[in-house]
């Protein structure tokens, strides 16, 4: 008779979930290898909404078309093999039954409703969401920027705007078509259009009635800087920078509304335009509000300093779902204090979400050991920023870089930072064949409709080329 092994539920499969189920992977080779064989031992079940796990830091270079799409994600299965990777997202968690109630790409498609599934440890890293305002007309024209199909969607998009003012007649249909405004100052908004006006400007040489200065591109930020992580005076550097490239920079601005692809900024001016990218920041998860475990004022999940949930046996959590003390920062003791004092949480970044997953990983272990735990402790090390191509800005150790050195830096730290040597080395790979060739700025919009071809042809019952 074969025993039932426990089982740890990892809701979420990005930067958090990944690295907490491979570090999980490392440290429990026998108990792993006993589940399989059905002595009992260990199962770790990863669930997330994709296959794969985004690294989100490139995006704006796939954006550009300097690295492949496809090097910006890990696929899970490849990285986890004695994990079982299940595809699909959870809508609700109960905890006081250990029972999460989980929406699978099988269920969806069957109609069967969703499905229960036990576990006996469960690690929340569902991530974070884009936070929406109620502005009229953001949901029926804006783009998002936290995924890799809102990434190449968008290049394909900025690409064919090019294509719409090169072709026509009509001034206000070119004027809008070349107007490309960004709200949100933080690294998704600057980055993603700093990438994304160095290849449209590099792409005008290839129109012969479009030229860089016909291009109007806005960043509107509710605040009076950019980029706060890279500090003040980096910011004001940032912000020079990009209006020297003819980037209007729009301050202590908001962005009113957005109907009929007019963008309405709070300073009273109007800009007809195309293309509205939506970068204003995240929010929890809605998974943890579907939970019986406590949330803090933001709705994130109350944590200790030894990443478990405060109060709650058997419920750990890390990264953006996460309120977890910043001991380096003076918050509260991780002996099972709550979260910390307001701003002395730890920053909901990549540098404390991969941190995070391998210590609450350990202390996992740990706790099925019936070892001592250990609180999390990690003193920022700093930031860096891309500005475009060969441009960025970086405060590190209080070290404040910018121009092509805070770029390479930029690059660096990121490439030592995407998991697997197969990612890295493709990756070099492609920046290195991008300086020895030119840019490619084809526009693959129709990737996002496979079928429209076939359908067209399937309805006249001729191809739509032939006679």
């Amino acid at each position: 008779m074969t025993k039932e092994p426990a089982r740890i539920l990892v809701v979420g499969g990005g930067y958090v979930g990944m690295y907490t189920a491979l570090r999980l992977q490392q440290r429990l080779k026998r108990e792993l290898r006993s589940a399989r064989e059905g002595r009992g031992g260990v199962q770790v079940v990863v669930l997330g909404p994709d296959p794969y796990m985004t690294y989100q830091p490139f995006l704006p270079e796939a954006a550009a078309g300097s690295i492949s799409p496809r090097h910006v994600v890990v696929p899970l299965r490849r990285v986890l093999p004695h994990c079982r990777v299940v595809t699909g997202e959870a809508t609700s968690i109960d905890h006081a039954r250990r029972v999460a109630t989980v929406e699978t790409l099988a269920t969806e498609h069957a109609g069967t409703g969703p499905i229960e599934v036990p576990y006996d440890e469960l690690v929340l890293a569902p991530g974070s969401v884009s936070r929406t305002l109620p502005v009229p007309g953001l949901a029926d024209h804006g783009i998002g920027f936290k995924t890799v199909e809102e990434a190449i969607g968008l290049r394909n998009h900025v690409l064919e705007q090019l294509d719409i003012a090169s072709s026509t007649r009509d001034p206000d249909v070119r004027a809008a078509a070349l107007t490309f405004v960004f709200v949100g100052g933080g690294y998704a908004g600057v980055e993603a259009l700093a990438e994304l006006e160095d290849m449209a400007r590099h792409a005008c040489r290839y129109y012969h009635n479009i030229r860089p200065a016909d291009q109007k591109w806005i960043l509107v930020e509710a605040t009076d800087r950019i980029l706060p992580e890279v500090g003040e005076a980096m910011g004001r550097y940032a912000v020079r920078e990009l209006r020297r490239r003819n980037i209007d920079v729009r301050l202590e601005t908001r962005l009113d509304s957005c109907e009929n692809r007019v963008a309405h900024l709070s300073d009273g001016s109007r800009h007809p335009c195309r293309t509205l990218v939506w970068t204003a920041g995240v929010k929890p998860h809605p998974v943890l509000a579907e939970t019986d475990l406590p949330l803090d004022e933001r709705g994130r999940l109350r944590c200790t300093a030894t990443l478990r949930v405060d109060g709650v046996e058997h419920a750990w959590a890390a990264g953006d779902a996460a309120s977890v003390p910043d001991l380096a920062a003076g918050g509260a003791s991780g002996a099972g204090g709550p979260g910390g004092e307001p701003g002395r949480e730890c920053a909901p970044n990549a540098q404390h979400a991969v941190r995070q997953a391998r210590l609450l990983a350990d202390n996992l272990v740990a706790s099925l050991r019936g070892e001592e735990l250990k609180a999390y402790r990690h003193a920022y090390a700093g930031s860096v920023a891309s500005l475009g191509l060969h441009k960025g800005v970086a405060q590190v150790y209080g070290r404040k870089l910018r121009g092509y050195p805070a770029w390479f830096l930029h690059r660096a730290y990121h490439l030592s930072r995407v998991p697997t040597v197969n990612r890295k080395t493709r990756i070099l790979a492609e920046w290195t064949l991008a300086g020895l060739f030119k840019r490619e700025i084809v526009s693959l919009g129709s990737l996002e409709h496979p079928r429209a071809e076939f359908e067209l042809a399937a309805g006249t019952g001729r191809h739509p080329e032939g006679p």
